[in-house]
């Protein structure tokens, strides 16, 4: 773990060019080794794109490769670039809408998804304002050590991703808060939700978390542009008549703003986990051969 922190922060040093390049080729070059994930590509892919063509589906899985080895060069400047340097990558869309709400006082989630982009969207939120950012803790305690010392140190605070307390008690006080809750979820408060039309094991807690603060939810999406374009950053304005009362239609609207992102860059989204978990294990199981 000390070596790859360590290459880590050698790429961040190079130029973005060539971050690029080298991530494509890591990219390609994990697609033709016999990793498993590539079969959960495929079937997410399948799941969610049905009336595609065959041909059509192995074009996003190829680039799908390509995007998430730049992933892995995206994390080195996440982690190791200067703030400045980071947000000369970046065009920003919905600063104002997110400045106005913090002057009226109200606590702020920005509402984000597992794409590719993930890790370098959440540090241009941390580089940009005073953001919070909810982190899965890792199993390495090195790594997660790092997690609370590094990146707390480049952002207004880390909270891990079980430590609702501290969410409420920022956003209570008119913080604001990065949160990506997309990825499968089977723990208390889970619920199945249509995600492409496919019940899906999912955390709602977004919902809850808004009830409980008063907080305004806003969509946060990172588009990766063309060649060396850099990144747009769309904050969305804040969701209206959000919670609703029902935490499953809430999260469903969630997902229909994933769902449309994902159309316009298919490539960008994480195939690569096993999104479509199930409840219960008695359930059908669709990543089974």
């Amino acid at each position: 773990m000390w070596f790859a922190l360590a290459l880590l922060r050698w790429l961040s040093q190079r130029e973005y060019s060539k971050l690029l390049r080298w991530g494509r080729a890591l990219g390609n070059g994990a697609r033709r080794l016999p990793l498993p994930q590539k079969r959960v590509v495929r079937r997410n892919l399948e799941l969610c794109f049905p009336e595609w063509s065959e041909a059509a589906r192995e074009r996003v899985y190829r680039a799908h490769f390509c995007d998430a080895g730049i992933t892995l060069c995206e994390t080195a400047l996440a982690w190791f670039a200067s703030k400045e340097r980071l947000l000369s990558l970046a065009k920003f869309d919905g600063l104002e809408a997110l400045d106005a709400e913090r002057r009226a006082g109200r606590g702020v989630i920005l509402l984000a998804a597992h794409f590719t982009t993930l890790e370098i969207g959440a540090r241009f939120a941390t580089a940009i304002r005073d953001v919070h950012a909810v982190y899965k803790p890792s199993k390495n305690p090195l790594l997660t050590e790092f997690f609370r010392r590094y990146r707390g140190a480049v952002s207004a605070g880390m909270i891990a991703s079980d430590d609702i307390r501290s969410m409420v008690k920022v956003l209570r006080a008119g913080g604001v808060v990065w949160y990506a809750p997309d990825q499968a979820f089977r723990g208390k408060g889970a619920e199945s939700v249509d995600f492409f039309g496919i019940g899906a094991a999912t955390n709602t807690a977004t919902s809850r978390l808004a009830q409980l603060t008063g907080a305004v939810v806003m969509p946060y999406f990172v588009e990766r542009l063309p060649g060396i374009e850099g990144y747009q950053v769309s904050i969305g304005p804040a969701l209206q008549n959000f919670p609703s009362g029902d935490s499953v239609a809430d999260t469903r609207r969630h997902h229909e703003l994933i769902e449309a992102a994902i159309k316009k860059l298919p490539s960008q989204y994480l195939w690569l986990h096993k999104r479509f978990k199930s409840i219960s294990n008695d359930e059908p199981d669709p990543y089974r051969r």
